[in-house]
């Protein structure tokens, strides 16, 4: 029998879910959870549920759809979205039950594509693995002393090693006045380090004003920034729309939003022309397709949001594939040493700011979980404040 026999003849066995197991541990100050979900044809493919210090919460949640998946199918991605969805609860929404979701819908790609040979890219549409852009996310986080100086020296540098944007979270402290000033020295000094072309994404945390965005938008415009990220709560979409209405800077957000039902109440307020869904917590690879297609009927980009694992990471690039109004990707730069290690070096690298995905099966990603559980144990749930990252 032939080699493309042989593989014809698997793929026309019918998969069946037969085990779901979570991994967790802690990097640093921030916990993970994985997610693996194993086959009766020896595939397994590999999901992420990590969310800020709620990891414990979330691994229940994941628990809880295991009576739901085990002996299934493994196939029919979208079906099983719809039935964990709509039809297991009429409470079905909230970021944990979305997260352990996500998860689930994210192995199932693997699997999918594992199956079938291909990597995920090329069955979301993709015909190539292109260099897909990324952008420096949580920059300057570990900066001391933090002055415009010191600011503008490492744009320079980072904008050398090849990085065409960068983000940083605005600090907090002082009067408002005193906090708009010294927050506007930070992006000219970065805007002068940089250059012209290093772009720049400004988080700004939730901790503004409607009013007093709307003058740090004017103040920081003639630098340039590519946008400024969540300026208001995320749930004052209506504040959002006024804030990006008085702004010559696009505004973006929506990491914290879990569905395309509230991504259509952002974009029906006018109060994103980039928004920010993250892929495992607002319903894995098929959901955020559907909010890629969604923001582009609204003409506007999508950006995803990422600060957590190696396998979240790759999801999000290889959910991209194919989607016409994709802007960029946030990249959590300062864990791909880490995320190499526990991967076995199948981690994408980043070359002047761009990722390149494999073209192997699946995801591309090989887990290692006896590394994993002997490099960084679980400590308990990091009872890290909240935002402070």
């Amino acid at each position: 029998m032939t080699r493309r026999a042989i593989l014809f003849a698997a793929a026309a066995k019918t998969l069946r879910v037969t085990k779901i197991d979570t991994h967790k541990c802690s990097i640093g100050n921030r916990d993970y959870l994985f997610v693996s979900v194993e086959t009766d044809g020896g595939i397994t493919g590999v999901g992420e549920a990590s969310i800020s210090g709620r990891v414990e919460i979330v691994e229940q949640a994941v628990r809880w759809f295991i009576p739901h998946m085990v002996g299934k199918s493994a196939h029919g991605i979208e079906e099983h979205w719809n039935r964990n969805y709509y039809e297991l609860s009429r409470y079905r929404n909230g970021p944990v039950l979305m997260t352990a979701l996500s998860a689930i819908d994210i192995a199932l790609w693997d699997i999918a594509a594992q199956w079938l040979g291909q990597p995920v890219w090329r069955l979301l549409g993709a015909a190539e693995a292109k260099p897909v852009r990324v952008y420096y996310s949580h920059w300057s986080h570990t900066l001391q002393p933090r002055t415009p100086e010191a600011l503008g020296r490492l744009a320079a540098q980072t904008r050398a090693e090849g990085w065409t944007c960068v983000k940083w979270v605005l600090p907090k402290g002082g009067t408002e006045t005193e906090r708009l000033t010294r927050l506007t020295a930070e992006v000219e000094a970065v805007r002068k380090g940089g250059g012209p072309d290093l772009e720049i994404g400004l988080e700004m945390w939730e901790t503004f004003s409607t009013r007093s965005a709307i003058e740090f938008a004017k103040a920081v415009a003639p630098y340039r920034p590519m946008f400024i990220e969540e300026p208001a709560w995320r749930e004052t979409p209506q504040a959002l729309g006024e804030i990006a209405r008085h702004s010559t800077v696009a505004v973006a957000g929506g990491e914290g939003l879990i569905s395309r039902y509230e991504f259509k109440q952002l974009l029906d307020a006018g109060g994103a022309r980039i928004v920010q869904p993250d892929v495992i917590h607002c319903g894995g690879i098929t959901e955020i397709r559907r909010i890629a297609s969604l923001a582009e009927t609204y003409g506007a980009e999508i950006s995803p949001h990422m600060y957590y694992g190696p396998i979240a990471h790759v999801a999000s690039v290889h959910a991209m594939a194919g989607v016409r109004n994709f802007l960029i990707q946030e990249w959590d730069a300062g864990q791909d040493k880490v995320f190499s290690e526990i991967t076995k070096n199948t981690f994408p690298r980043v070359t002047n700011g761009t990722v390149t995905l494999t073209d192997k099966p699946g995801l591309g990603i090989e887990m290692d979980w006896p590394a994993l559980a002997r490099q960084y144990p679980y400590k308990g749930q990091s009872m890290r404040p909240p935002g402070g990252r």
